[in-house]
C-alpha cells in the first residue's frame, strides 16, 4: 500500500486549456490526472447536443486530448479520471477504446453512469420523491413535464470500483468534482467510506484542484506578485495516507502556489464552511490548518468531517423561453448622456413588454456598485439584453438593435458579430433525492473487446446523527477589540483579498484578511449590513456571513444577486466573478495599528 500519491488536475471546465494534460504528463511524476468538465448548465447543453446526434452528449475536447496523450499515459502508467462523459459516458468510453485499438495500445476503460434520471422522473415521484427546488422552495410537479435534463451527483464509490477493476482511463457522467479526486485516495490507501475525517480531507483536496489553474495563481487578487502567467502550472495534490496533503505544481511552470492562491480557492463557492456537503461526506472547512512551506508548496492538515448526507443533490434543467443580447459602441465626450439618449430611443422603439430586460454601459463600472464610478471613458459598449417566452418578441429585439447606428448621437458604431441571435434559456432546478434509490453503474471495457458490469448502491451508513463536536481551538469571541492609533480611509484591498463566484442566483464572496489583526477588525466591521448596503441595487435579497477563524476569513452569501443565475441571467457577469474585486474597492476607515500589521509587496 502506497504512503503517498500525486494527483494532478488538467482541466477545470469544458473549454479549459487543451494542452494542460500533456504538460502535466511531461512536467514530472504523477500517479493520477483528474479533469472536471461539467457545470450545472453543461448537462442540458449536452442533452440538446445528443438530441441532434445520438452518438454525442459528451465533451469532445477530452477525445482530442486522448488522441494526443494516450501513448504517453500508457507509457507512464498514469491513470486518468474525468467526468467528461456528460450524458453519454458509454459513447465516450467506446470512442477511447477505438483510439487505443487504432494506436495499438492495450487499455482498459471504466465507464461510470446511472446518474441520468431524466426518463425516470414520473416513477420516482410516484415512489415519493418530491424534488422541491432547493433554492426557491417551488413545487416540482408543475415543471416536471418541462425538464430536459436531470442528473444525480454521484460520489467516489463507483469510480473506486472502476479503479479496483484495473481501469487506466475512467470517464463518468455526473460524478462530483471532489469525487473524482477522492476515489484514488480510497483505492490506494484503503480508506473506509465511513472514516469521515479522511473523506473530508479528500473532499477538500478535490475542491482545491477542481478548478484547474485557479488554485495555482489564476484569478488571484494579488496578480502582480505572480512572476509569470506563461505556461501556467496546474495544481497537484500530494496526498498522504494520514489525510494530510501538500498542494504544489510542476517545477519550471508559471503561476504560483502559496497561501493566498490556496485560500482563495478554498473560499470559492464554499457556502457554509462548517457544512461543505458532498455525496461522500461533509467537510468542515473551518477545521483546515494551512502552512505555506515556500517554493510553491502549501500543506493542509487537521481536516475534520461529518457523516455523508441521506439525500443526494440532483441537478435538473428545463427550457424557459428565449433571450438575446447585443451592443453598440459609443465614443467621444459625454458618453453617459449619449447612452441615456440611445437607451431611451431603443426601448421606446420596442413596443413589447418583456419578461426581463437589462441595459449596461460596459466600461463605466456598470457591473459594480454605482458608488465606485470613477471617471468617464472615451468609449464604452452600450449593451442591451432581453428574456421572454415568446421568441417572436426576442426576434424583434434583435432586428431593432442594428437600426440605432444611423439615427442617434455622433460617435456610434456597430459591434462585431452582426445581428444578435436568440438563444434558448435553460433554467436550473436543484433538488434532492434519497440515496437509497440511487444505483450507479460501472461498465469495464478493454481493447480486446472484453466487458464486465457492476452496480453500486449507496447505503445509509449512519442511522443516528452524532451531536456536532466543537472543533479544537474554537474561539469564543469576546467584546469589541480596541485598536490603537488614528483611523485612515483606505480601500479594503489594503487589508484583505477575496474571490467570488457561483452558478445560481446567490453569489459567494470569500474575504481573507492579510493579518490576524486585520481579521479581528474585519470580523467586527465588515458586517452583513455593510456588505448589503454596498451592493444595493445589485443584491436584491439577504446577505449571510460565516466566520473562518482558522483561515482568517469571512464568507458572504448574497442572495438574489446574479439575475436568476445560469443562462437565465441577462448580466454580462452572470456568475459574479467580478464582485469580489468590487468589494475590495470599498473604502473604510481602518486603524493605523491594523494597517501596520499588514505586509504588502
Amino acid at each position: 500500500m502506497k504512503r503517498k500519491i500525486r494527483i494532478g488536475n488538467a482541466g477545470g471546465y469544458w473549454g479549459d486549456d487543451l494542452g494542460a494534460m500533456k504538460r502535466q504528463l511531461t512536467g514530472g511524476a504523477l500517479d493520477y490526472i483528474t479533469m472536471d468538465f461539467l457545470a450545472e448548465i453543461t448537462m442540458s447543453i449536452l442533452q440538446r447536443q445528443r438530441k441532434r446526434n445520438p452518438e454525442l452528449g459528451y465533451a469532445v475536447d477530452f477525445l482530442t486530448q486522448m488522441e494526443e496523450c494516450l501513448p504517453l499515459i500508457c507509457k507512464k502508467k498514469v491513470r486518468v479520471i474525468s467526468n467528461a462523459g456528460g450524458i453519454n459516458p458509454i459513447g465516450l468510453g467506446r470512442e477511447i477504446i477505438k483510439i487505443a485499438q487504432k494506436q495499438g495500445l492495450d487499455l482498459k476503460v471504466g465507464i461510470v453512469y446511472g446518474d441520468d434520471i431524466v426518463n425516470h422522473l414520473y416513477e420516482l415521484t410516484a415512489a415519493g420523491e418530491r424534488f422541491t427546488n432547493m433554492e426557491t422552495g417551488e413545487d416540482f410537479f408543475k415543471y416536471r413535464s418541462r425538464i430536459s435534463s436531470a442528473n444525480i451527483y454521484l460520489g467516489a464509490e463507483p469510480v473506486v470500483k472502476a479503479l479496483e477493476a484495473g481501469c487506466q482511463i475512467i470517464v463518468t457522467g455526473r460524478v462530483t468534482d471532489t469525487g473524482i479526486t477522492l476515489a484514488p485516495m480510497i483505492h490506494e490507501f484503503g480508506w473506509a467510506m465511513d472514516d469521515w475525517d479522511k473523506m473530508a480531507a479528500g473532499i477538500v483536496a478535490g475542491h482545491i484542484i477542481e478548478c484547474g489553474a485557479q488554485a495555482s495563481g489564476g484569478n488571484i487578487t494579488d496578480w502582480h506578485e505572480v512572476k509569470s502567467f506563461d505556461n501556467i502550472g496546474y495544481p497537484i495534490i500530494e496526498m498522504e495516507r494520514s489525510g494530510d496533503f501538500v498542494v504544489t505544481k510542476h517545477p519550471r511552470t508559471g503561476g504560483a502556489v502559496n497561501e493566498k492562491s490556496v485560500k482563495e480557492q478554498l473560499v470559492y463557492e464554499m457556502g457554509d464552511p462548517s457544512n461543505y456537503v458532498s455525496p461522500d461526506g461533509v467537510a468542515r472547512f473551518d477545521s483546515i490548518q494551512l502552512e505555506d512551506l515556500g517554493k510553491n508548496r502549501v500543506r493542509l492538515s487537521g481536516i475534520k468531517g461529518k457523516p455523508e448526507p441521506d439525500f443526494l443533490k440532483v441537478s435538473m434543467s428545463y427550457e424557459e423561453g428565449w433571450k438575446a443580447s447585443g451592443a453598440v459602441l459609443i465614443s467621444g465626450p459625454q458618453i453617459q448622456q449619449k447612452a441615456d439618449i440611445v437607451a431611451k430611443m431603443f426601448w421606446t422603439k420596442l413596443t413589447h413588454k418583456y419578461e426581463a430586460t437589462r441595459t449596461e454601459l460596459i466600461g463605466t463600472g456598470t457591473i459594480w456598485p454605482r458608488s465606485l464610478f470613477a471617471c468617464e471613458p472615451n468609449e464604452a459598449l452600450l449593451r442591451f439584453a432581453v428574456r421572454d417566452p415568446d421568441r417572436r418578441k426576442v426576434d424583434d429585439f434583435s432586428k431593432a438593435l442594428s437600426t440605432l447606428i444611423l439615427s442617434g448621437p455622433a460617435g456610434m458604431a456597430v459591434t462585431p458579430g452582426g445581428r444578435p441571435k436568440p438563444s434558448l434559456v435553460v433554467a436550473y432546478w436543484p433538488a434532492l433525492m434519497h440515496r437509497s434509490r440511487v444505483k450507479a453503474k460501472v461498465l469495464v471495457v478493454d481493447s480486446s473487446g472484453y466487458e464486465e458490469f457492476h452496480e453500486i448502491s449507496f447505503p445509509i451508513r449512519v442511522q443516528t446523527r452524532p451531536e456536532e463536536e466543537a472543533l479544537v481551538g474554537d474561539k469564543t469571541h469576546k467584546g469589541p477589540t480596541k485598536f490603537k492609533g488614528r483611523s485612515k480611509e483606505v480601500r479594503l484591498q489594503e487589508i484583505c483579498y477575496a474571490r467570488s463566484g457561483d452558478k445560481g442566483d446567490t453569489c459567494n464572496i470569500g474575504v481573507l484578511a492579510r493579518s490576524e489583526q486585520a481579521y479581528q477588525w474585519l470580523r467586527e466591521h465588515l458586517t452583513e449590513q455593510v456588505v448589503r448596503r454596498f451592493f444595493d441595487g445589485i443584491t436584491h435579497g439577504t446577505v449571510s456571513r460565516y466566520e473562518l477563524d482558522n483561515l482568517h476569513g469571512l464568507n458572504f452569501l448574497l442572495d438574489q444577486t446574479l439575475g436568476g443565475g445560469g443562462t437565465r441571467s441577462l448580466m454580462i457577469d452572470p456568475q459574479g466573478k467580478t464582485l469580489a474585486q468590487a468589494l475590495l474597492q470599498m473604502k473604510m476607515k481602518v486603524p493605523e495599528s491594523v494597517l501596520k500589521s499588514v505586509t504588502r509587496k
